[in-house]
Parts: structure tokens; sequence; C-alpha cells
């Protein structure tokens, strides 16, 4: 830990204002490059503690920089985790406004919800499937609150991983039903396809983002609990989204979601 505690709270007082103003910003690491990875865990953990004392409810978690390629190419081990709020969830076939943010991409996910609780170290994928309840498909809203979506790892992490909005629903399956690492994923935005993948493009099978997951908690004394929701990462590289978008997700075996941007 590098940054006091009174950086720290300042530090996630101006990142939540310019989420919840969709005003951007420079990378924070610009004015403090010795922030470690604690203290970009901390200034998340505050923006968390700031919005729970508002009122807000905590929806569920998320992971993301979810492909070996990206990892290497930021020169990380793991990657980064962060939470979704109740008011970030939008009903499928819902609305997004536009307004609300800075400048909206979307990712298909394979969302997990947890039967059991999950805690690390030493957590595998053997372990998140015994520990899920299903499985189903979701479209992540993302959303840097810097400038031009150009940031480094830490401040991304202090931004709560760029989260924003998200969708569920489609079918669910229990895991033992699927094999996640062949899903076929396929994101059309106003009927056109613009990304496919399979679920093995997560970590080369999504339950590993969740067992990392728990392993991160697990090293600072917490748990994926019992019914927690998570999205494990995009399976694809993120699509930008303007006014007058609309975006399906079609995701083999589960279903479809979709969202409308206004």
């Amino acid at each position: 830990m590098k940054l006091d505690k009174a950086t720290i709270a300042k530090l996630a007082e101006h990142l939540e204002n310019c989420e919840l103003n969709a005003q951007d910003t420079l990378k924070i690491t610009d004015d403090h490059p010795d922030m470690d990875w604690d203290d970009a865990y901390l200034i998340q953990e505050e923006i968390k503690r700031r919005k729970i004392a508002r009122g807000t409810k905590i929806a569920g978690l998320k992971a993301g920089l979810t492909s070996f390629a990206k990892m290497k190419q930021m020169g990380v081990e793991t990657p980064c985790f962060g939470f979704v709020t109740d008011y970030g969830c939008v009903p499928d076939g819902g609305e997004v406004k536009v307004s609300e943010l800075i400048h909206p991409k979307v990712e298909p996910e394979i969302v997990f919800v947890m039967k059991h609780a999950l805690k690390g170290p030493g957590c595998h994928i053997g372990a998140v499937l015994a520990a899920t309840d299903f499985i189903m498909p979701g479209i992540e809203v993302i959303d840097s609150r810097y400038r031009d979506f150009k940031f480094d790892l830490k401040s991304v992490i202090a931004d709560n991983t760029s989260a924003a909005r998200f969708v569920v629903g489609g079918q669910i399956k229990a895991p033992a039903d699927v094999d996640m690492r062949t899903l076929g994923v396929v994101m059309e935005k106003n009927g056109e396809v613009v990304s496919l993948g399979a679920g093995a493009a997560v970590l080369g099978h999504p339950a590993t983002a969740i067992a990392m997951l728990a392993n991160h908690l697990g090293a600072r004394g917490q748990e994926i609990p019992a019914g927690a929701m998570i999205l494990s990462g995009g399976v694809t590289e993120a699509v930008a989204v303007a006014a007058g978008d609309n975006v399906t997700l079609r995701v083999q075996h589960l279903g479809s979601v979709s969202l409308k941007f206004v």
C-alpha cells in the first residue's frame, strides 16, 4: 500500500463522481505513479462502500481481462475483478440511456450463479463446477471513466473494471449439461453479426475465471457467497454502441438476451 487513506478516499470519490455524472478523466496513475495493486483494490472497495452507504445493492461480481493473451500483454498473471450494482441491471430487451454513460461498449458473457460459497486459496475448476447452481447468457455494458478508454491495469481496477450496466436472461443450464469450452457465442448489433467466439476464449474455460476470483478474494479473507451472480468475462472483444443500436447475444444451448440503446 503506497497511498494513504485520505488519498484513497479522494480518488474513490473522484472516480465515482465521474461514473455518476458521465464525465471522463485522465487515468489516476498519471498523478499517482507509485500506487500499487492493493491501492487499486482499496479504491474500488471504497467506491463500493460509498454506494452501499447510499442504499445501493451489490447485484453480483465480475471478472475482466480474462484472456491469456491480454494478460500477457498487460504483464499480469490473473484477471482483474469488480462488482455490478442493482441500478446497473437492465431487464432483457430493456433500454440503456446513452446520456448516462460516457463511451459504452458491449461484451458477451457466460454468467454463473452459485449454490454454494467458494473460498480460496486452492480453488479450481472442479470446485467451481460443483458449487455452481446454473449458468446463463449475459451482456455487460462497460464504460471506462478514463478519457478515450485509455488506462493501465491499476487505474481500471480502481475504476471498478469499467462496470456500468448488464443484462442476463435466456435459458439456464446446469454446468453438467453443457461443455462451456465449446459454447458458441454470436453477438449482433442492429441485425448484423459483430463478434463470434466460444467459451474457451475465457481462460480456456469460463470456470477458471470464477476460481481465480475465489482465490483473489480468499487472499483478502473474503469469499464468493452462496447465491452470488458472477459475470465471467468477455468472450470476445468489446463492441462500441450508440443511441439507436439494438444488441442481441445468442449463446448455444442458452438462448438469447438483448438490449436497446436510447
